[in-house]
């Protein structure tokens, strides 16, 4: 059974140049996401049908706690082994699978002792078992195969379509059928260790190298010291990224927790998941560019422009389909999410914009931008998010992200971005030019058509969504007949590189 699902998997291998392999890897990074991101949308869709709010906001303490443990003890060895000019590893592998082993170990450790204690700060006494028995998805993900880090090294996305889509896919069919049966918050809990599990166990299918307990500190130091920059921009990231998250489970309550996190998934999972694909592709292929600036440069620049074609209209189109899609598909009970989802649209916006940037730092081995900028982002969050919320709500810890994206975030990540490569900052900003003009179009038409009649949530919501794609590709199809905005070359080179 190994033998033919290897070999199934094998058939579809990438090959050519290098950018025609990255074009080629980046289909299958665009199904692997759309794979993943669609299962994990169905089901917060069908179990927000089957469970209240509060269940959410159970679950995202727990995974709050987790995430956290995570990030401070993620030592960046993935990073480190792909930016690595050489092309076989393995030398690093037994080491990188200890020194894992005994990341999940550790972690698995701490919560279960300390989950109870961390519950009580929440003052949610029912969160301790939730997350001891999350806390065996590190344990897991620490044994896995190590050697799957080749599928993204060696541009081999298609066999990283099977090892995460599948596992999602499991996710899905155990969250759903568990909630069918018991409609309680451990539906949740249990498609998260089944994924873990079966990812486990794909790891050794789809890959030949078998690990073992050997452990080289020469191997370890080289590692860690690359990777020293990528704990702290995973800490960083956690706190300005999920920070938010925990003040509001803190401060509010488990409920209001449970329509932040449903409102910021669903507002900037579109945008920032299609810039992740790029983002996912271009970081191996930056690494191999990194000796020529030229090339690095127009990459740059074609992948911004890019991004920003994708984001823009998914973005602005969330935030003119909350009102009807919130109670069309999620039910009216989770109506009070609506307008911090439609702020939280340009959170994900602007973090599908500027997503490509960290690649880039990291390519050109300075890692140590993504810790410094966020250490920014984190000081201002912070000097803001208290008054706010305590004023307006989820709505209040909403404006203060997407305000402190706006400035100084933004104009800071383009200039350390623009100086890395020698190009002007204007160049960046020309990018996002046409595209906002032409999904504000698209926001203005939807936003008149929404006032203009009265439909039921759900026939809006039909009517809405294909309208807006109409006028955006519309309005941005006059605007490269008119100014040459370049697109249409981006969009031909990628299907010529598909051909190719």
């Amino acid at each position: 059974m190994k033998d033919r699902l290897r070999e199934l998997v094998e058939r579809a291998v990438p090959s050519g140049s290098v950018i025609q392999r990255t074009v080629k890897s980046g289909i299958w990074v665009t199904a692997t996401k759309m794979a993943v991101r669609l299962s994990q949308i169905l089901m917060l869709i069908v179990l927000a049908r089957l469970l209240d709010p509060r269940a959410f906001g159970l679950m995202g303490i727990a995974l709050l706690v987790l995430s956290a443990i995570r990030r401070f003890t993620n030592i960046g060895i993935n990073a480190a082994l792909i930016q690595d000019e050489q092309e076989n590893v393995d030398e690093y592998l037994n080491t990188t699978w200890c020194l894992e082993a005994a990341r999940g170990f550790l972690i698995f450790g701490v919560l279960a002792v300390a989950a109870p204690f961390i519950a009580g700060v929440f003052d949610e006494p029912s969160a301790t078992p939730l997350i001891r028995v999350l806390a065996l998805s590190p344990l897991l993900y620490g044994l896995r195969n190590p050697a799957v880090v080749y599928f993204q090294k060696d541009l081999s996305f298609h066999k990283d379509f099977v090892f995460k889509s599948s596992g999602s896919v499991v996710q899905f069919v155990v969250g759903v059928g568990y909630a069918l049966y018991s409609p309680t918050v451990w539906a949740l809990v249990f498609a998260t260790v089944s994924k873990s599990f079966f990812k486990l166990f794909l790891s050794y299918v789809l890959h030949d190298y078998r690990p073992w307990p050997t452990f080289e500190v020469a191997a370890a130091r080289r590692l860690i010291d690359y990777g020293k920059w990528i704990t702290g921009a995973s800490i960083i990231g956690f706190i300005y990224s999920e920070g938010d998250d925990a003040f509001v489970g803190w401060f509010l309550t488990a409920t209001s927790l449970g329509f932040y996190q449903y409102a910021y998934r669903i507002a900037d999972m579109p945008a920032s998941e299609a810039a992740g694909i790029i983002s996912e592709i271009t970081f191996p292929a930056y690494s191999r560019l990194q000796g020529d600036l030229d090339e690095l440069r127009g990459a740059l620049l074609q992948t911004t422009r890019l991004t920003a074609f994708i984001a823009f209209p998914l973005s602005f189109g969330i935030a003119a389909v909350a009102p009807s899609f919130v109670p069309a598909i999620l039910g009216d009970e989770w109506r009070p999410m609506i307008t911090a989802m439609q702020i939280l649209a340009m959170y994900g916006l602007l973090h599908a914009i500027t997503r490509n940037f960290g690649a880039v730092w990291k390519a050109l081995d300075r890692p140590d931008f993504i810790v410094k900028t966020g250490l920014i982002r984190v000081a201002c969050i912070a000097a803001l998010i208290w008054p706010a919320t305590a004023r307006w709500g989820i709505e209040g810890t909403a404006l203060v992200v997407v305000g402190v994206y706006v400035f100084p975030m933004l104009p800071l990540d383009v200039y350390l971005s623009a100086r890395m490569v020698e190009a002007r900052q204007r160049r960046l900003y020309a990018e996002y030019l046409y595209p906002f003009v032409a999904a504000s179009v698209m926001l203005g038409t939807l936003w008149y058509v929404a006032s203009a009649t009265t439909l039921t949530p759900l026939v809006e919501f039909l009517v809405l969504v294909p309208s807006g794609a109409v006028v955006y590709f519309a309005v941005a199809f006059l605007l490269e007949r008119q100014f040459d905005w370049g697109i249409e070359r981006n969009l031909r080179m990628i299907s010529d590189g598909i051909r190719g």
